[in-house]
C-alpha cells in the first residue's frame, strides 16, 4: 500500500488503477513485488468476504510476497491507530480481515493438486514462468464461480521471464490480459554502473533475461526446453512407496560455493535399465556438518553404490571427510579431476566439465533417462547456457557451459556419471 512521501512510478500506479487480468513481466529489482502486494491489500479491502490466493512455484517464494502483504496492512493500522484490520492473528500462510476477506499463500507444487478446493476472486502467481504447466489446470478453474456470479475472478502473473512457451509467455498475446513490459534499465532506483558491471559479469541472453525483463529464445540452452520437458515423465516419488532393494541408488552433490546459498542433492535410481533422477533436494545455508550428516542419512536410507560429489574448492574438505567416513564409494568430480575411473580403468587425463553435461544430455536424447517433473529442476536445467570459445590445439572448439541456477544440475550431472560406473549396460560414447 502506498506509504506516506511514496510515489509510484508511472506503470505501478497504473497496475494499482487497472481492473482486470495484469500479466507483468520485468527485470530485477523493478518494484514488482512492492506494487502487487500493496494491490492485493486493496483488492482485499475494498472487496469484502472476497478470497486471495497467492502461488508460486515453493512456498518460500510465496511467502516473500504474502510478508509484503502483511506489511502493508500492518503500516495501514500504524497509521490510522483506530483501524483495526485483522479479524484474528495472521498466520504465516493466511490472514482474514475484518470485513470477511481472505488471503492465503501456498506453493503450488508439481500439480497444484494441494491447492483444490478454494474458490477465489484474485489469483496472484509469482515467479509465474516457473510455475509448471499443470498447475495452471487446477488452479484456473478455481477462479469460475467467482467470474459468473460476482464479476471478479482476476489472474495477476509477475515474473522475470524465462524462456519462450508456456502459460505466463502466452499470456502476453491474450488479449484478455493488460500486459506490463517493465526494465530495470528503467528503473530510477537502479544505479546505473550496476547494472553496467552485471552486464560485463553475465552473458548477453542471461542480462537480457534478468534485467532487461526479455524472453529470449533457446538457441545457447544447453539442454533445450522440449527435451527436458519430455523426459519430466513422473511427478511423485516417495522412498516409502517407491524403493526397491533390488535398484542401485546413486547420489549427485553440488556444494554451495563461497557466498551461495544453497547444497544440492539429486538422487538417481537404476532399475533394471530403467534409469530415474527421482529426487531433488536442496538445502539453505546450512554448515558443513549438516550436509556431512545428511548425506550420511540419506546413504542409510538408499545404500548409494556411488556418491558422486563436487570436490573442488568448499567440497575438497567436506569429500575427505566423507571418504572417511563412507570410505571409496565417495567420488570427487569437480570439472578437472586428476584421475578417475571408466570400466575399471584409471584415466589421468581430467573430467571436463563438457563430459559431466554432454554425458547427461545423450541420456536425455537417447531415452535413457526419465526425470522427475520438479519445477526447480526445470528452471535449473533450462538457466544452463553455452558459447564457444578459443580455438583449441586439435582445432575444435572449446564450449564453455554455465548457468545462473546451476547448482541442482551440478547435482544432476554428476549422479547420472554413475552410467560410465563398470557393470552398468547404460554407457553414452
Amino acid at each position: 500500500m502506498e506509504q506516506e512521501n511514496w510515489k509510484w512510478d508511472e506503470w505501478q500506479q497504473q497496475v494499482l488503477d487497472h481492473i482486470g487480468h495484469i500479466t507483468l513481466r520485468t527485470g530485477r529489482q523493478v518494484g514488482k513485488s512492492e506494487v502487487v502486494s500493496a494491490k492485493a491489500v486493496k483488492f482485499a479491502l475494498d472487496n469484502p468476504k472476497t478470497t486471495t490466493l497467492i502461488i508460486a512455484a515453493s512456498q518460500r517464494q510465496a511467502g516473500l510476497l504474502f510478508e509484503k502483504v502483511k506489511a502493508n496492512i500492518d503500516r495501514l493500522e500504524e497509521k490510522n491507530k483506530k483501524v483495526k484490520l485483522y479479524a484474528e492473528a495472521p498466520t504465516l500462510t493466511r490472514i482474514i480481515l475484518k470485513n470477511g476477506s481472505k488471503i492465503y499463500a501456498l506453493p503450488a507444487g508439481r500439480t497444484g493438486y494441494f491447492i483444490r478446493g478454494f474458490t477465489i476472486d484474485l489469483l496472484i502467481a509469482d515467479e509465474a514462468a516457473y510455475i509448471p504447466e499443470s498447475v495452471w489446470t487446477a488452479v484456473i478453474p478455481m477462479l469460475a464461480v467467482s467470474q459468473k456470479l460476482r464479476k471478479k475472478g482476476f489472474i495477476i502473473l509477475l515474473s522475470t521471464p524465462f524462456g519462450r512457451g508456456g502459460y505466463f509467455y502466452e499470456s502476453f498475446t491474450d488479449p484478455d490480459f493488460r500486459a506490463f513490459h517493465v526494465s530495470s534499465e528503467d528503473c530510477p532506483r537502479i544505479p546505473k554502473e550496476f547494472l553496467q558491471k552485471e552486464k560485463l559479469r553475465m552473458t548477453s541472453m542471461q542480462y537480457r533475461q534478468e534485467y532487461l525483463g526479455e524472453f529470449t529464445d533457446d538457441s545457447t540452452q544447453f539442454f533445450p526446453t522440449n527435451l527436458i520437458k519430455e523426459r519430466m515423465t513422473f511427478t511423485e516419488w516417495e522412498r516409502e512407496k517407491n524403493y526397491s532393494r533390488a535398484a542401485r541408488y546413486y547420489l549427485g552433490v553440488d556444494f554451495a560455493r563461497y557466498g551461495g546459498d544453497e547444497n544440492a542433492f539429486v538422487i538417481v535410481e537404476l532399475l533394471g535399465t530403467s534409469l530415474r533422477a527421482v529426487k531433488c533436494i536442496t538445502t539453505y545455508r546450512v554448515s558443513s556438518t549438516d550436509t556431512i550428516g545428511r548425506i550420511m542419512e540419506y546413504d542409510r536410507n538408499y545404500n548409494f553404490r556411488k556418491i558422486f560429489v563436487d570436490d573442488g574448492g568448499l567440497g575438497g574438505p567436506i569429500t575427505d571427510m566423507l571418504i572417511e567416513k563412507l570410505g571409496r564409494k565417495v567420488l570427487g568430480l569437480n570439472n578437472a579431476s586428476r584421475r578417475f575411473q571408466i570400466q575399471g580403468e584409471e584415466k589421468k587425463r581430467g573430467i571436463l566439465k563438457e563430459d559431466l553435461y554432454s554425458n547427461t544430455l545423450l541420456l536425455m536424447e537417447n531415452k535413457r533417462v526419465e526425470l522427475i517433473q520438479d519445477p526447480f529442476l526445470m528452471k535449473s536445467l533450462k538457466s544452463i547456457t553455452f558459447e564457444y570459445g578459443s580455438e583449441s590445439r586439435k582445432n575444435s572448439r572449446n564450449i564453455n557451459i554455465f548457468g545462473v541456477y546451476a547448482h541442482i544440475t551440478e547435482a544432476l550431472v554428476r549422479a547420472l556419471w554413475c552410467t560410465k560406473e563398470k557393470g552398468l549396460n547404460l554407457y553414452v560414447y
